[in-house]
């Protein structure tokens, strides 16, 4: 394991911070996987809050252990996306609507602005926004139960 070129902390608002070798500084980092699909644990930038990268980490599971954590920490804030697996009931068709639900985390509920909120994933796939930016996926809607179906087919 080789250790890298940089140092990461998080400061005292839970942001990342990246000291690069020459000193430099640079704060607010996060950590933009390059192939989230196909190789979740290579190629992951870390980008600063002008868009721009400030450090590449080539694998993962190279890392020192506690820098590792961090990165897999903000990667997991990042991408937190619960997975639908049942729609109890919509307040109305029109939208904004509000959504009871189970996902693979729990009950909850979310509001749906507009149904341009509603994006397709592939032929069975979708990717919900709500009200707080929070995405939900419907990995496969023919998986969902009839009712789930019928509650769905009336915003796609």
């Amino acid at each position: 394991m080789q250790a890298p070129d940089f140092q990461l902390k998080r400061d005292a608002f839970g942001r990342l911070v990246l000291t690069a070798a020459d000193g430099s500084v640079c704060e607010g980092v996060v950590p933009v996987r390059a192939f989230p699909i196909s190789a979740p644990g290579e190629g992951i930038a870390l980008v600063g809050p002008d868009g721009h990268e400030a450090a590449w980490i080539e694998r993962l599971d190279q890392l020192p252990q506690a820098l590792r954590q961090l990165v897999e920490e903000e990667l997991a804030r990042r991408e937190f996306v619960p997975e639908i697996r049942r729609i109890h009931e919509v307040s109305s068709f029109a939208t904004p609507s509000t959504w009871k639900i189970d996902t693979d985390r729990g009950e909850t509920t979310l509001i749906l602005w507009g149904e341009e909120d509603i994006r397709r994933l592939g032929k069975s796939g979708l990717l919900i926004e709500d009200s707080n930016g929070i995405h939900f996926l419907v990995r496969d809607i023919n998986r969902l139960d009839r009712a789930s179906r019928r509650l769905l087919d009336r915003f796609l």
